[in-house]
């Protein structure tokens, strides 16, 4: 049995790297220099993720249920069109806020490179002012699209664990720890992420949109695909 819960821990780290999750993570960090923010995101998105897990697994776990077919299809449906709005969210990011990067000093002789953006501003841009908050808490946004895709990703799951263990005890053990693995798949697939974006702000600004732009249009894609497929499912059944 220990085999058997160590597999769940396997597939969840696996689950991470699921298409559509890495590009809602790769969308919601585009906009980050710091890796500790970029993985930041993706450690939350991986709570979330794993919350809904929990919760929604527990439930149907000891109530014994099934989750019905026709709402998984819809909630994947859901996800395509969430991650839709997060590419066109990246694409208009860099349409409206001209974002451009310099590198200066701080006080306290810290010196770093940091994106800088003068949406509508009418003034001539001046280079020395650059005092800026360095944006504190978690990503909010993140853990919220986390707990979007554990929804749309509960009934695989729980199809997965009912042909896995045979307990409820087990299975609630089972949700948890490939919960932990979709966390550590995530943590690990940022630091993947964050290395484009992070050296791609030592180039030049258009360097830097291309990249964005590249992101946004791809999950914008993505979550076209999804939601013609399962809006094709939809209306088939």
């Amino acid at each position: 049995m220990p085999e058997v819960l160590f597999l769940g821990f396997l597939i969840g780290l696996r689950h991470a790297l699921e298409a559509d999750h890495v590009a809602a993570v790769a969308s919601l960090a585009s906009a980050e220099r710091s890796t500790a923010r970029i993985v930041a995101h993706g450690v939350v998105w991986g709570i979330g993720h794993t919350t809904t897990l929990l919760v929604v697994g527990g439930i149907v776990v000891l109530l014994g249920v099934a989750m019905p077919e026709r709402l998984a299809n819809w909630l994947e449906l859901a996800v395509g069109v969430m991650l839709m709005g997060l590419g066109v969210w990246v694409l208009v990011r860099l349409a409206r806020d001209r974002i451009h990067f310099h590198a200066h000093r701080h006080a306290d002789g810290v010196l770093h490179l940091h994106a800088h953006s003068h949406a509508d501003e009418n003034a001539p841009h001046d280079t020395a002012r650059h005092d800026h908050d360095h944006p504190p808490g978690l990503p909010w946004r993140s853990f919220l699209v986390g707990v979007m895709h554990g929804i749309a990703g509960s009934a695989a799951l729980l199809l997965l664990t009912a042909t896995t263990v045979s307990s409820a005890p087990l299975g609630l053990l089972y949700i948890a720890l490939f919960g932990v693995g979709s966390v550590a798949g995530m943590a690990l697939l940022s630091v993947v992420i964050a290395v484009p974006l992070h050296y791609s702000a030592g180039l030049l600004s258009r360097g830097r949109h291309a990249l964005q732009a590249v992101i946004g249009g791809a999950t914008v894609a993505l979550g076209a695909a999804m939601t013609y497929q399962f809006g094709g499912v939809i209306l088939g059944s």
